[in-house]
């Protein structure tokens, strides 16, 4: 587990490098075999593709163990390891992380408040952030949730300019909850 922890470029899409079989590692029968070039080689023993692996002073990948027969490949396992680690790298830094803001009401909310928190919320949706609205009732507050929706219903039409609405308003437990998203 250390070893692992120590040198995380050994992951490449969720699988570690030593997940991979290489060459003699390779114990199927038949394998679909793809040449250094990406060529289809067709489906051969494995012998047979260790051996073409061999003449060419590469190694043979076990790429796709799961499919009927397994997919394997010819290529210098350094190479196709360092191609990996990058192809992962690249796709973590294209990836983009929306985080979720919580803004909290209660159903007698002042108008004054209101448009406070609007504002904030307006903030961040610019910010192109997601905004959960969370309406909480409290005791005797929770016999009039119905009346309350129009807060919520107000809060959306009021940021319809800058936002959609993601998820509609819905109660969960003591609170009714609506998330907004920035507008593309």
């Amino acid at each position: 587990m250390w070893i692992l922890c120590l040198y995380p470029h050994f992951f490449m899409e969720g699988k570690a490098i030593t997940d991979y079989s290489i060459n003699e590692q390779i114990r199927d029968k038949e394998v679909r075999l793809i040449g250094e070039n990406g060529e289809q080689l067709g489906v051969m023993s494995s012998k047979e593709a260790q051996h073409i692996a061999e003449e060419a002073g590469l190694d043979l990948i076990k790429i796709a163990p799961t499919a009927n027969p397994p997919v394997c490949k010819i290529a210098d396992f350094g190479k196709f390891r360092y191609e990996m680690a990058r192809k992962e790298k690249d796709n973590r830094k294209k990836q983009k992380i929306v985080e979720t803001k919580e803004i909290r009401l209660s159903p007698n909310i002042d108008t004054n408040d209101l448009n406070t928190k609007m504002a904030a919320a307006r903030k961040f949706l610019s910010k192109g952030e997601e905004v959960k609205v969370v309406l909480r009732f409290r005791g005797r507050e929770m016999a009039h949730m119905a009346n309350s929706k129009h807060i919520l219903d107000d809060f959306a039409e009021a940021l319809a300019d800058v936002s959609t609405i993601k998820k509609p308003a819905k109660v969960e437990g003591r609170s009714m909850l609506l998330i907004l998203s920035a507008k593309k």
